[in-house]
């Protein structure tokens, strides 16, 4: 039996390995011996002059990086080309040379490639998240023109988290929940779990270290009893596998500390109830023996109902492939199993890089193979939908939070009655469906059969599901969709219709509130000359003046507002603004929060959205909602998404600078059942915080109890200290945040 090196127990971190020039030499000379590693050398030393004066913050040679992850890249066994732009990676963006000098030493090959990695630094914007947001688009567009863009940064990435520790705390977190949502996801989208899994446990680290190290204990403790069982059950297999002639190699494993975390918090278990916390995986020669070997399994131990997946017959959207099963042993002690040929194995472990194979004449020739461009083109279908779908996204924050949706796994197979497979995101809905199909289906939807009987749009699709859409001539989509729909395809096809629409009436509306304000005020609108209307809509950050006219339709401007820049004389001074607020909240019931102004105002309405009930330091948006004011949600709010349709609703907001408010946050805490688990919730959270409510619930079928508290919290700094303390306590499976009170 081979056992991996993380798989006979818990395996710490990986720290970043030493390498030598000379060893990158000898590994690529190995992997490619047809082509010129004379780039290669001078990439090396191109990059060792530029970077000379240059230290990390661990205080090593600079250097160090670059040879890291050009080392990576040929454990990939990736082209010449490739590793030479992980050597360069960061030359353009860290030292003086610029992309001409990169292009006239190294050609255009590898200057795009570099082009493609550098950030865009010396660009003005108006946040960090703006920033990151491009940057990101920049990167994913380059990505598409050129896979092995990625492949560098996800070894860049891999390389600086395993060296994450010598940074300060704030750029830890920084880094590793960019990781998290970003880079791990591109990873596994990419098929790459080896470089995934290793990103996502060194990232939980760093972002809940009480979590892990509870884990880290858990497993550590159990290691040699894991140890003992793995080795017991590889060896009735490798003799049950011989005996029937299957030729089979075996690995054993432990889950991953973040995969394990996970299924903790989603099913609300202890670590004794993961069914798969232990498994073997058999790589055999052909499809027939995966077959073969599931039935030998079968006869050896009892499967669990419901936990043998086919990923062969129907390959994840990554093209993973592998049978998987999960059986009990005859002490009772569950384990997956999971069977796959050697080329599905090395997919599974390399993904895209695995048949990533250039021809072997030089640098130069960089067209892949006839069946590896098959492969290429199937694994980032999905990247160029998402560039497709997302040009039009101009709000930094909007563009994030659908990347971060479009990077989670698929996982529903769905199919038209005709048989043709549509694979969704899970809680897919038929509306999702329709418009993956086209998106006039979409559009036109007015219902939907599943497995021919009628069931509501909002109805969640589950794999094998034949589903029949039903539309109507000249029916168009509704805004409660944004609310059920799970795929950014049908989000942003559903946005684009209701923000033409919605657009044509705030525009004539604009129109007619400012005719009407311009009679009150006996202005003349037409002998108004067409440059004083380019200077007051440029006075608003508008290019045209239909942009500033649906503004006013919308409610972001007042009429009177654009009509005292128009007017050639001075208006009338209306009534004072205060007192016109004033009148208004009293007349609709509204008190605006004091702890919320507005960016550039001070008069007008803001209330806290009781959706999301937002505390002092959280993000916050605003949103025009017409007759009550401005609405303030967290970003992280599940309804902004779906509110953002209409961008020119939106205006910032921020938190007041001094207050002495506290608001109420409720909290339901999941933890073991056990003597005295409720006395130390109370004292977690006693310093300084008042309790307005408390209640607590127990299950005895699994032995879990669940916490419900109402608390007065002062800001996000006073929940952080709370949450952490609540975490640090022995027996707490999870803690949710519950948004509406």
């Amino acid at each position: 039996m081979q056992v991996s090196a993380s798989s006979a127990g818990f395996t710490p971190a990986s720290v970043a390995p030493a390498i030598s020039y000379q060893e990158l030499m000898r590994k690529v000379q190995l992997a490619r011996p047809k082509e010129d590693l004379d780039l290669l050398r001078r990439a090396y030393e191109f990059s060792a002059r530029y970077h000379s004066m240059q230290v990390r913050a661990s205080g090593e040679p600079y250097l160090s990086h670059p040879l890291a992850v050009a080392h990576t890249l040929a454990d990939m066994k990736l082209d010449v080309v490739c590793i030479s732009t992980g050597l360069l990676h960061d030359v353009v963006e860290d030292t003086e040379a610029d992309a001409s000098v990169i292009k006239s030493h190294f050609g255009p090959e590898v200057a795009h490639l570099v082009e493609g990695l550098t950030k865009l630094s010396k660009l003005d914007f108006q946040s960090a998240e703006a920033r990151q947001a491009e940057n990101f688009r920049k990167m994913m567009l380059a990505m598409v023109d050129d896979v092995r863009v990625i492949l560098v940064k996800l070894a860049d990435r891999l390389h600086n988290m395993r060296t994450l520790e010598h940074v300060s705390p704030e750029k830890q977190e920084r880094i590793a929940r960019e990781t998290m949502d970003i880079y791990a996801p591109l990873a596994h989208r990419l098929g790459m779990s080896k470089i995934r899994g290793e990103l996502e446990d060194l990232a939980f680290r760093y972002l809940e270290p009480a979590a892990y190290q509870e884990i880290a204990k858990a497993l550590e403790k159990k290691r040699k009893v894991n140890e003992a069982f793995l080795a017991e059950v590889a060896g009735v297999l490798d003799a049950t596998m011989s005996k029937h002639d299957i030729p089979a190699r075996l690995e054993a494993r432990v889950k991953r500390v973040f995969s394990i975390h996970q299924k903790l918090r989603r099913q609300r278990i202890t670590i004794d109830q993961v069914y798969d916390l232990l498994a073997v995986r058999i790589i055999t020669e052909t499809l027939k023996d995966c077959y073969a070997a599931l039935g030998v399994i079968h006869n050896l131990w009892r499967p669990v109902p419901g936990r043998i997946k086919d990923f062969i017959a129907m390959p994840r959207p990554n093209l993973y492939q592998s049978l998987h099963t999960s059986v009990i042993h005859d002490t009772g002690v569950p384990f997956e199993v999971q069977i796959r040929t050697a080329e599905m194995h090395k997919t599974a472990e390399l993904g895209i890089a695995a048949h990533w194979r250039y021809k072997e004449d030089g640098p130069g020739a960089t067209k892949p193979a006839t069946k590896d461009a098959l492969d290429e083109d199937q694994r980032i279908a999905w990247l160029r939908q998402i560039v497709e779908w997302q040009l039009d996204v101009q709000d930094p924050g909007e563009f994030l939070s659908t990347l971060k949706v479009d990077l989670y796994p698929e996982e529903v197979y769905t199919f038209t009655p005709a048989g043709k497979v549509i694979i969704l995101p899970r809680d897919a809905t038929p509306v999702d469906f329709a418009y993956e199909i086209h998106t006039g289906v979409g559009h036109a939807c007015v219902g939907a059969k599943v497995n021919g009987r009628i069931v509501p749009l909002r109805y969640h699709l589950k794999n094998g599901d034949i589903v029949e859409i039903l539309t109507q001539q000249g029916h168009g989509p509704s805004r409660d969709w944004l609310t059920i729909v799970k795929t950014s395809k049908a989000r942003n096809k559903i946005r684009q219709w209701i923000n033409t629409r919605a657009r044509q009436k705030a525009l004539e509306l604009g129109k007619r509130l400012l005719e009407k304000e311009a009679r009150r005020f006996d202005v003349n609108l037409k002998k108004i000359e067409e440059a004083v209307y380019q200077t007051a809509t440029q006075d608003y950050g508008f290019h045209k003046i239909d942009d500033l006219m649906a503004a006013v339709g919308f409610g972001k401007y007042s009429a009177r507002q654009v009509l005292t820049k128009l007017s050639p004389q001075p208006l009338k001074e209306p009534e004072e603004p205060g007192k016109i607020v004033a009148t208004l909240k009293q007349a609709l019931g509204i008190s605006s929060d004091g702890a919320i102004v507005v960016a550039g105002s001070n008069d007008l309405m803001t209330y806290r959205a009781k959706c999301c009930n937002p505390i002092r330091g959280e993000p916050i948006v605003g949103y025009i909602t017409r007759g009550k004011g401005i609405g303030v949600h967290a970003k992280t709010c599940p309804n902004v998404e779906n509110l953002m349709y209409e961008a020119e609703r939106r205006i910032d907001v921020e938190w007041a600078r001094t207050t002495e408010d506290t608001y109420p946050v409720k909290l339901i805490v999941y933890t073991d059942e056990r003597p005295g688990m409720l006395k130390e919730v109370t004292q977690a959270i006693s310093d300084g915080t008042n309790i307005r409510t408390i209640e607590a619930m127990v299950d005895e079928t699994d032995h879990s109890a669940t916490i419900e508290l109402i608390l007065d919290i002062a800001d996000m700094k006073h929940l952080d200290r709370v949450l952490g303390g609540l975490k640090r306590i022995s027996g707490v499976r999870d803690i949710e945040r519950v948004l509406k009170l």
